[in-house]
């Protein structure tokens, strides 16, 4: 067990015949017992430095490992992000491109049957242009016909159309 100042100062010495100066013993005992009661404080203060430090350092190793888990996590769950959006990347081009294929072919549709129109449209301008020509050739026929003069010099007296009207 190590001395404490309090041992030091009570410490008796036996004496002898021309024995040590008790005076120069008790000076020299007093500056142990000073000297010795700071190299006491300073260990107690040093000690408690030292389980301070410690302790901040064991509280330090811990925002350490849980840094360190955090980045990984958030690599993690970065790389799960960049994963998942390049996966919604390729879904939405996918998709576009289906429905770029459907809008494509929906228009080629479209242009077929407006091309099919036009040619009916055509076919039956061209039908009824060859109606109307023999039509309008009939009415020229008529105008030109000959019964027209016969119909102008044809006379019809009023008289007889009243007696016609009464009978």
């Amino acid at each position: 067990m190590p001395l404490t100042p309090l041992d030091i100062h009570n410490k008796e010495f036996t004496k002898g015949f021309r024995g040590y100066d008790e005076d120069e013993v008790n000076e020299f005992l007093d500056q142990v017992i000073k000297d010795f009661e700071i190299l006491i404080r300073e260990k107690k203060e040093l000690e408690q430095k030292y389980s301070d430090l410690t302790e901040k350092l064991g509280h330090f190793t811990n925002i350490e490992d849980t840094l360190n888990k955090s980045i990984v996590i958030a690599q993690e769950a970065a790389e799960d992000v960049k994963r998942n959006a390049q996966k919604e990347a390729k879904l939405i081009v996918k998709e576009a491109e289906k429905n770029a294929d459907r809008i494509v072919n929906e228009s080629l549709a479209k242009a077929r049957k407006i091309a099919l129109d036009v040619e009916e449209l055509k076919k039956q301008s061209k039908v009824f242009r060859n109606r109307f020509r023999i039509l309008v050739e009939a009415q020229l026929d008529l105008i030109n016909a000959d019964d027209w003069e016969g119909l102008l010099e044809y006379d019809v007296d009023a008289a007889d159309l009243i007696s016609v009207k009464d009978e």
